[in-house]
């Protein structure tokens, strides 16, 4: 049933919706010449739709009969995805404006990847989330290969878009089973289902479902395609992949565990430890060979969910607070971490990706090389940079839940891949320089890495703030 208050309940989505669509009219009479305006109107819309957020609380939680959730848990995750959108927005025209001009579909295609993963995030039944899922692919797959004339975004679009389809798929034949034997397609109905146990079924239907989900976190041993992506992507693309969607699927993730499938903790509770462990430890050690620091953030990526996964094998509020607390700092990393990366140009301004060239930018970019290695450390987990608080909450919540051995193999990995994080700053601080990098950075990039880096340094004053959004975010899900 349609009413006001559903509707107000998915006003970030509505105010999204519009605003893609008006921006797309004027990007089809503006021609490329508006790319600057309608990049501008996009950020402004993102904001638009962020401040609609506490509007959409104003009702109760469920709208359309349960289809949405509009709770603390999705208002959360959404606020960083805009946030994450935002920056990518605004990283990238500088970026394609080498070799060619900005284009004005690239802000339109990202506002439409928002209203997929926030929908994502407000799932309550597993229709909207194949919808909200299928939306943001759908967009991702064309900012993927978006540089039609580069071989690479080309690749990396096809893998993508053929890799995505059949991990759909997967996820659809999960949830068509749990359907078939729960009789519903509704989170509730499915919990009330299971709660009188666990059919094997009904468990066949949790494996392929949460094997969908494992694809759209990049977690092993569905990531495959990760590596290639973010090597082959535009690299504001890029830094969109491993900020927005990751927060996205993420939320997605611990929402259908909790919602749907808590009566089943058991069950998936072993998945989960399982894949959290599995891509902690090939992220630390598939990293170390890497010679391309695109690549050498994907396996980053798949390393960083694992630990996020950690705080979801707890189960209990504390483990999702600590998820989405950990997603919040992992998200101002990874854009921090781009922004440093799309400074790394040669003196024509041509992109350079190589690790190599980094060698002696402490000498000649003294502000990039302290803004990198403060991400870098914070990546590592090294104290006392907020990164290092992210860590400690997921493996402080295992511990209280009794997965003290999780936590310890967690501990352990993380001094392995701090190796990975130390020799990008070591390259820069003691190799001896090889290639002029571009004097000047471009002035949007420095205010976003440098706003990055701050948070980062005085993360820890924000503490209370965020510790008491995760918790409530959290507390809405039990």
């Amino acid at each position: 049933m349609i009413d006001s208050a559903s509707l107000l309940a998915v006003l970030p989505e509505l105010t999204l919706t519009a605003g893609g669509l008006i921006l797309m009219l004027v990007a089809a009479f503006g021609g490329d010449n508006s790319a600057r305006l309608v990049n501008w109107l996009a950020v402004l819309v993102l904001i638009g739709a962020g401040l609609a957020l506490p509007c959409s609380l104003a009702h109760g939680p469920d709208a359309f009969d349960g289809l949405m959730r509009a709770d603390a848990f999705s208002a959360f995750a959404k606020g960083l995805i805009y946030v994450a959108a935002a920056a990518a927005i605004l990283l990238a025209p500088r970026f394609f404006s080498v070799g060619g001009r900005p284009r004005p579909e690239y802000p339109v295609l990202i506002l439409f990847a928002a209203i997929g993963m926030g929908m994502m995030v407000s799932a309550g039944d597993l229709l909207t989330l194949y919808v909200g899922l299928e939306m943001n692919s759908l967009a991702s797959y064309v900012l993927a290969s978006f540089m039609r004339q580069d071989e690479r975004s080309s690749e990396a679009g096809l893998k993508y878009f053929v890799l995505g389809s059949l991990a759909s798929g997967i996820l659809l034949y999960g949830s068509a089973l749990l359907y078939g034997f729960t009789g519903t397609t509704a989170f509730d109905g499915i919990a009330v289902a299971m709660g009188d146990g666990v059919s094997k079924g009904e468990l066949f239907g949790l494996v392929f479902l949460l094997s969908g989900l494992a694809f759209k976190i990049s977690a092993v041993p569905f990531h495959m395609w990760t590596p290639d992506v973010y090597e082959g992507a535009p690299t504001p693309v890029t830094a969109f992949f491993g900020s927005a969607p990751k927060v996205a699927a993420i939320g997605l993730t611990v929402r259908v565990a909790i919602e749907a499938l808590g009566p089943a903790g058991l069950d998936w509770q072993q998945i989960v430890i399982f894949v959290a462990l599995a891509s902690i430890l090939f992220g630390a050690v598939a990293a170390i060979g890497q010679t391309n620091i695109k690549r050498l953030m994907a396996y980053s990526s798949i390393n960083n969910v694992g630990f996020a996964l950690v705080g979801l094998a707890a189960g209990t509020p504390a483990g999702a607070a600590a998820t989405m607390s950990y997603m919040a700092i992992y998200v101002v990393m990874t854009i921090g971490g781009f922004a440093c990366i799309l400074q790394m140009r040669d003196a024509d301004g041509k992109p350079i990706e190589a690790i190599a060239s980094l060698a002696g930018l402490s000498q000649s970019r003294k502000g990039l090389a302290a803004a990198l290695a403060i991400f870098m450390f914070s990546m590592a987990g090294i104290p006392p940079l907020f990164g290092f608080w992210a860590k400690f909450l997921v493996f402080d919540a295992a511990v209280a839940s009794g997965l003290t051995a999780l936590a310890a193999f967690g501990i352990a990995m993380s001094v392995i891949g701090a190796f990975y994080y130390l020799k990008i700053i070591k390259t820069m601080y003691f190799d001896e320089p090889t290639i002029s990098f571009e004097a000047k950075g471009g002035a949007v990039e420095n205010v976003i890495l440098t706003a990055c880096a701050v948070v980062i340094l005085l993360g820890y004053l924000l503490n209370p703030v965020l510790d008491q959004a995760s918790a409530a975010a959290a507390a809405s899900l039990f």
